[in-house]
């Protein structure tokens, strides 16, 4: 009889994690952040996002920002719409640290798991910020210049990645499909 109920146990653990499906809610590809497409047009928003709020900067939806947020007042995502006659998803701006990509890296990473997961391929130095540009990645991370020693914040020459602390925190998290 116990043989019989081991088994059974076990049999039910294998199907329990093996049939388990990965929670994609707020996983970062380079064509998905969560449940929202490169593909998805802009229009269908509403049905993306159907238990959250869409807000618009422009009544037109080729034009502005669109802001997505949870029922509860969190900001997700905002979403610049490409120029196309049905526009769909340019960028994607996202604002909430559960958002990760596959490698783990989310709002709450630093610049060495940057550079533990992706190779760069360029660094662009800006008045407040570095954009990091990593390679075969549509995904680009901003460090604010505040992260950098004192000597580095005031600067607007080329800033190397060796320069960079590791400790250093993203700023912002943003993927471009266009």
């Amino acid at each position: 009889m116990r043989k019989i109920v081991l088994v059974f146990g076990v049999c039910s653990l294998i199907f329990l994690f093996g049939c388990s499906e990965k929670d994609t809610s707020f996983l970062i590809t380079e064509s998905s952040v969560g449940p929202l497409l490169n593909s998805s047009a802009v229009e269908d928003l509403e049905k993306v996002f159907i238990n959250d709020s869409i807000v618009r900067d422009s009544v037109d939806p080729k034009k502005g920002k669109i802001h997505v947020y949870r029922k509860n007042g969190t900001h997700l995502l905002t979403v610049t719409p490409g120029s196309d006659s049905i526009p769909t998803i340019e960028n994607v701006r996202i604002l909430d640290s559960r958002y990760k990509t596959d490698n783990g890296i989310s709002l709450n990473s630093t610049f060495e798991d940057i550079q533990n997961n992706y190779t760069i391929k360029k660094i662009v130095t800006t008045l407040n910020s570095i954009v990091i540009f990593p390679k075969e990645s549509n995904l680009y991370f901003t460090l604010d210049k505040e992260e950098l020693p004192s000597n580095l914040r005031y600067t607007s020459s080329k800033i190397e990645a060796v320069q960079i602390p590791s400790t250093a925190k993203i700023k912002y998290l943003m993927l471009g499909w266009e």
